[in-house]
């Protein structure tokens, strides 16, 4: 299996952890970001200077971990800052784009004032032999995503997928991150490698929010496509 991308082959093995209640980030998608709290600027100038990765981290509500601090979920989204501007009063202003999963396999010691993580790339497990047709399952994941929110400029990026056949995983990835869906749920999707069961999820999910007569999925309650993610 290989990595999401092949820049991540020289990867470190450490990043720092930047963790918010409300946030997943996904491979293949973008992510604005806000950063004003003094040890998330100071992180982000070290990022800058370092690999420019940072693990977002989905924080469990009410959790906490065995050294005191707040619980997240050990499935990470690691994203690479593509675009940044640093404002006169030492705000930041970011562009994440996701590069792979990650799993935390422990918080590391530092005298930094944010939380470092030791961090496994998890890439996509593709079984050999899959049990339907995956160009079908994307054609119907698509179509469903567009039926749904018509008009939005992201169809135009979807189709622009399917017209280079990206793997399955891939647009799965990219559709997930669109949809105004409540965080815990999209963390499910983060947390399956399986990209074959993460397309059958998917799948299953369009479906019942295509279903106006049946209860739907936790929707969050704000705009779409979403808007910058503040720390």
């Amino acid at each position: 299996m290989a990595v999401e991308s092949d820049s991540m082959l020289q990867f470190s093995g450490k990043g720092p952890l930047f963790p918010l209640p409300g946030v997943v980030l996904f491979p293949h998608a973008t992510m604005p970001l806000h950063i004003f709290e003094p040890r998330y600027r100071q992180m982000t100038a070290d990022v800058l200077e370092g690999e420019r990765l940072i693990a977002m981290s989905l924080l469990v509500p009410g959790g906490t971990s065995p050294n005191g601090l707040p619980l997240i979920h050990p499935i990470v989204g690691l994203g690479r800052i593509v675009a940044h501007e640093k404002l006169d009063d030492g705000r930041y202003m970011l562009v994440l784009r996701g590069v792979s999963r990650a799993r935390v396999v422990r918080e590391v010691p530092a005298e930094q004032p944010y939380r470092i993580g030791e961090l496994e790339l998890c890439p996509d497990f593709i079984p050999a032999v899959p049990d339907f047709d995956r160009l079908q399952r994307a054609e119907e994941i698509a179509s469903l995503f567009c039926k749904l929110f018509p008009g939005v400029e992201f169809q135009r990026l979807i189709q622009q997928a399917m017209s280079v056949e990206l793997p399955l995983g891939n647009i799965c990835d990219v559709i997930a991150s669109a949809l105004p869906i409540e965080p815990m749920l999209a963390q499910l999707f983060l947390d399956e490698l399986n990209s074959d069961l993460r397309s059958q999820m998917l799948w299953q999910l369009l479906k019942q929010m295509d279903r106006p007569e049946t209860s739907k999925p936790p929707v969050e309650a704000r705009g779409f496509p979403p808007k910058f993610s503040s720390n």
